[in-house]
């Protein structure tokens, strides 16, 4: 038996953009001015807001993404959709990762090894988009390789590397609202907003 499904015009990169720019706008006040300083109770908050908005909501987002595009073919055959939905599984589980570590006030020492991951598939990110001709999501994967190069330093100890995390991470997240918000009026209202 062939089931056929429904083309959808809605993937939900909505979601996705904006669980992650809310984690990054979270993230980067305390990494960049020390606000609000560390301590057990932010390092729980932080924890929790970093499981559930950038990881669960990337998550889900990709897990739609690759389910529509292999199980249902129900969104569009633009292909760069494929690298849109590796990136936002393979961000969302990594935040649980980071979230649950900061939770849980862990060593982030091991994280080095995974900036070196997450920058090249940054730069993937990066080629594919900009290959495309989509530039905002192009800049978003050049922002991303900007934090995980900041993000291995601040692994490694290095204060200065944890002000440029926290820098990228407030420039991305606001990118990030701006990229929810066309996504959002492009898909709701048939605005034709760069995303």
């Amino acid at each position: 038996m062939d089931l056929t499904f429904t083309q959808s015009a809605f993937p939900p990169l909505a979601l996705g953009f904006f669980g992650l720019g809310t984690g990054y706008l979270v993230y980067g006040p305390q990494e960049l001015i020390a606000w609000p300083p560390r301590d057990e109770r932010v390092d729980r908050a932080t924890g929790i807001w970093g499981i559930w908005m950038p990881g669960f909501c990337q998550f889900l987002t990709g897990v739609i993404l690759f389910v529509g595009l292999t199980w249902f073919q129900v969104f569009s055959k633009e292909k760069p959709l494929y690298m849109a939905a590796l990136a936002f599984s393979a961000y969302g589980i990594h935040w649980f990762a980071i979230g649950l570590n900061r939770l849980l006030r862990n060593d982030p020492r091991p994280n080095a090894g995974m900036c070196v991951a997450y920058t090249i598939i940054s730069v993937l990110g990066m080629v594919v988009f900009f290959s495309a001709g989509d530039w905002p999501v192009g800049l978003l994967f050049l922002g991303l390789t900007l934090i995980y190069i900041s993000d291995f330093f601040a692994s490694i100890g290095r204060a200065v590397g944890e002000r440029a995390l926290g820098f990228w991470h407030l420039v991305t997240g606001v990118w990030l609202m701006y990229l929810t918000f066309a996504a959002a009026v492009n898909f709701s209202l048939g605005w034709t907003w760069p995303v």
